[in-house]
């Protein structure tokens, strides 16, 4: 069975709410539990001080959002579960992309934009308040991703670029210092909806609109009662189609609960009445894990062992493999240089590679080379990385093509060319090493 490893980041730097957990919490969990699958979750502390300068507000939001994920079911001896400042490995990683990341990548991201463009428009220097935190953070996003090699990450859609750009930084390592890194895919759940907040639009912290996940019972009564809604009476047909409250109740709901209250609002239901059913639904829910939740908050030692545990699991891989891209780079003990140049350079290159890498055109190429050094194979260009990306796990893993000439074809197409003199059958040869 092929293991797909997945990686999810939650910022350190508020308190969970309902939107929170109905959008991303409930369904990482429930992934986590598949077969076939490695899930990592981590407390982004270090992504947080880019958003605050509070450290209070930093401390009391890892435990409250790790309380959060324990409480809501998350199994620590299934996954990895660990907080980013607790794994040195990641910024030292984010330190060796920072040295091949091209500051015109960085330049595109797009809340560094949004920030210039403010500027601007303000008539203010362009980088004024934008500090290296903010400038840097996809790289440090990236590390986050590549140091344990995740297949897929879930993020919204404001996200996607990230995924781009570390699989563009990742490419560039590969390409420099050989094949190391995975290059991550993004993963968007179209099914998962945006919950609405108090007022209609989208609950976030940055409208003052949300519902704290664990809220007392009553104050949770309080909020629910006082979101916003339109003035039709009752046993006036009202609109599930846009309303707020019909939305959150389908989050909490069975598809059977959310066709009976759609039904209730054609009949007219008051909005009293549908107020209190989203009350009982959601504390039916959130009431077992509101009673774990606070006798977690009430015991942080115990959400510290918890961390510290994961944190040793995601050790495990990162220290070795930080230690193997340290080599790679160079950084080494002067002491290996003891063997003959000659000799540390066949042995270095005592496998095959595939090195993908960008050209000037902004296409996607990868490079097939052969144990000695020599380059066997060279790609036609692709439109994005994962194009590039893809044809290499395909001929990797045996799938079938046909040489013509000095071109390699898949399906018809002409994918790559042979260089240097190799043969169709040395090409299969050198390709059939991989699935070893």
């Amino acid at each position: 069975m092929t293991v797909q490893r997945v990686l999810t980041g939650i910022t350190t730097s508020g308190t969970p709410h309902l939107g929170n957990y109905a959008g991303a919490i409930r369904p990482a969990i429930a992934a986590s539990r598949h077969p076939g699958v490695e899930s990592f979750y981590f407390l982004a502390d270090y992504h947080a001080l880019i958003k605050t300068t509070d450290p209070l507000r930093v401390q009391r939001s890892t435990l409250e959002i790790a309380a959060t994920w324990l409480a809501a079911g998350l199994d620590t001896d299934r996954v990895w579960f660990y907080r980013q400042s607790d794994i040195p490995e990641i910024p030292e990683l984010a330190w060796l992309l920072t040295c091949i990341a091209g500051k015109g990548l960085l330049n595109r991201a797009h809340a560094y934009k949004a920030a210039v463009d403010k500027n601007t428009a303000d008539g203010l220097d362009p980088d004024a308040g934008v500090n290296m935190g903010l400038y840097m953070y996809p790289v440090l996003m990236a590390a986050d991703i590549l140091m344990f090699k995740a297949h897929s990450v879930p993020v919204g859609r404001d996200q996607i670029q990230h995924i781009e750009m570390a699989r563009d930084i990742a490419g560039s390592f590969n390409h420099l210092y050989g094949e190391h890194f995975v290059l991550p895919e993004a993963a968007i759940d179209a099914s998962v909806a945006t919950l609405p907040g108090l007022d209609g639009r989208k609950m976030s912290k940055s409208y003052d609109n949300t519902i704290p996940l664990f809220a007392p019972t009553a104050e949770l009564r309080k909020l629910v009662f006082s979101i916003v809604t339109d003035s039709r009476a009752p046993g006036e047909p009202k609109d599930a189609d846009g309303s707020a409250l019909f939305e959150l109740y389908q989050a909490f709901s069975r598809p059977e609960e959310a066709r009976a209250m759609r039904t209730a609002f054609e009949e007219g239901i008051a909005w009293g009445e549908a107020k209190q059913a989203l009350f009982d639904k959601i504390e039916a829910t959130v009431a077992p894990m509101r009673a774990r939740y606070e006798e977690l908050i009430a015991d942080p030692a115990q959400i510290e062992k918890h961390l510290l545990e994961g944190a040793a699991k995601a050790r495990a891989i990162a220290t070795p493999f930080i230690a193997e891209l340290r080599h790679a780079v160079g950084l080494r003990r002067l002491t290996t240089m003891a063997q003959p140049a000659k000799a540390a350079k066949a042995k270095a290159t005592t496998q095959p590679q595939f090195k993908q890498y960008r050209e000037g055109d902004g296409r996607f190429h990868f490079k097939l080379v052969a144990a000695d050094g020599a380059t066997l194979v060279v790609s036609e260009g692709f439109a994005t990385p994962r194009e590039a990306g893809a044809l290499v796990t395909y001929l990797k893993q045996g799938g079938e093509f046909e040489v013509a000439g000095d071109g390699v074809f898949v399906s018809g197409e002409r994918v790559a060319a042979l260089v240097g003199g190799c043969a169709a059958t040395g090409l299969r040869a050198v390709l059939a090493s991989f699935a070893e």
